[in-house]
């Protein structure tokens, strides 16, 4: 990766002091005539870019570059509950083929389980080069130590170049397993994917709290892994397979894992927000978790699903899994309505793609303006009424 070297014979008290003031993290330290850089340090080069001529320098590691040669194909791991697979994985599919018509890659899945011929035979029909099957009655219920075992195996047999994980409660839990095991890195709960024709995956996702994009690129480290958000890319239209099967078989028992199912209970069902058509999203303009009826009407004559910001759920209002956004859910409705929703990043990150998109607030400043189709600047308890009365003629 590198590091910031200060130079300290360039360095003076008015230079040092212009380079406290440049860093955004306050990674300086100026002591008896010495700068020192400490922990809080993101490696974002401005001092070198921006700062005083020579005084700071980056110097990359001399670690030895690796044989990208011996790294080939894409890799999508199909994550399945009971028999039925997450549809991330498809979304994952989609653009591995797409990026893999850059380098020229094959595209594969990997299944590990139990009784997986239907699961299998349906990422065949997504188009899929390969795909790769660990079928074992040991495998029957998810076991992260397990799996990252089986992962493992797989690797080492397949020299695969990128492995790609849905970003699901099980994917952000069982990626970084895989990505320790392996002495890989990891970048997590990505948004957007790209690739280099060398095969370097650019692995793009929000950071500092959603309010710059970050660019990861690791080119001196093989598998490259990402978990990615559900409902950021498309699935592809399912065709006649043409992929083939390979069935694996661990060359050596499984460790034992520390791991032990004692119970499996199923939760409440809920709806799920990130698979709806048509969604009335809401913040805390709502002063009264009562107030929430105003909506009720419009609610059923357009058959939406309700859903909310995170301050909602603070508040108790909602279950967690209502949650728009990097911290909750990511949906992709053929419409949605913001209702007195102030606008943060981290909101519309997970709501940007809708088909269409009307917000409403007081605000006429609101961020959520900038994305919208349709705006309506008015107090919300003022709103909603001629919204139901509008609808109704219309119906």
């Amino acid at each position: 990766m590198g590091y910031i070297k200060i130079n300290q014979d360039k360095l003076s008290a008015k230079t040092a002091q212009e380079l406290i003031e440049l860093c955004p993290f306050n990674a300086f330290d100026y002591t008896d005539a010495y700068l020192s850089i400490n922990a809080a340090c993101k490696l974002c080069k401005i001092c070198v870019k921006n700062g005083p001529d020579g005084v700071c320098e980056f110097i990359e590691d001399d670690r030895p570059s690796i044989d990208k040669n011996k790294y080939k194909g894409i890799v999508v791991y199909v994550e399945h509950y009971q028999g039925k697979p997450h549809p991330v994985a498809w979304e994952l599919v989609g653009k591995a083929k797409e990026l893999a018509r850059i380098t020229k890659e094959h595209v594969s899945c990997l299944v590990i389980g139990d009784k997986t011929e239907d699961i299998v035979q349906e990422a065949l029909s997504y188009g899929v080069d390969h795909v790769h099957v660990y079928d074992d009655p040991a495998f029957h219920d998810f076991n992260v130590e397990t799996y990252t075992q089986v992962v493992a195996d797989f690797q080492t047999r397949q020299q695969a170049n990128i492995l790609l994980f849905g970003g699901t409660m099980q994917g952000r839990s069982f990626a970084p397993r895989v990505a320790a095991k392996l002495k890989t890195g990891l970048t997590a709960d990505c948004t957007k994917l790209d690739i280099r024709e060398d095969g370097d995956l650019l692995q793009i996702r929000p950071a500092f709290g959603g309010n710059i994009m970050a660019k990861i690129h690791t080119p001196n480290h093989r598998p490259q892994l990402a978990t990615i958000r559900y409902k950021m890319f498309d699935a592809p239209t399912k065709q006649n397979p043409h992929g083939t099967i390979h069935h694996h078989h661990l060359d050596k028992p499984l460790a034992a894992s520390s791991i032990r199912l004692v119970e499996s209970l199923p939760k409440a069902d809920i709806e799920d927000i990130s698979d709806a058509d048509v969604i009335i999203a809401v913040g805390r303009g709502f002063k009264k978790e009562k107030d929430l009826e105003l909506i009720e009407p419009l609610r059923k004559k357009l058959n939406a699903t309700l859903a909310c910001t995170r301050p909602l759920i603070e508040n108790g209002w909602f279950d967690a899994r209502k949650q728009i956004g990097l911290s909750g859910r990511t949906v992709k409705p053929k419409l949605i309505i913001n209702i007195g929703i102030s606008g943060a990043v981290q909101y519309i990150e997970g709501m940007k793609d809708a088909e269409l998109i009307i917000s409403v607030n007081s605000d006429p400043d609101n961020r959520l303006f900038e994305i919208s189709h349709h705006n309506i600047i008015g107090d919300l308890y003022d709103v909603i009424p001629e919204l139901n009365r509008l609808i109704d003629t219309l119906t």
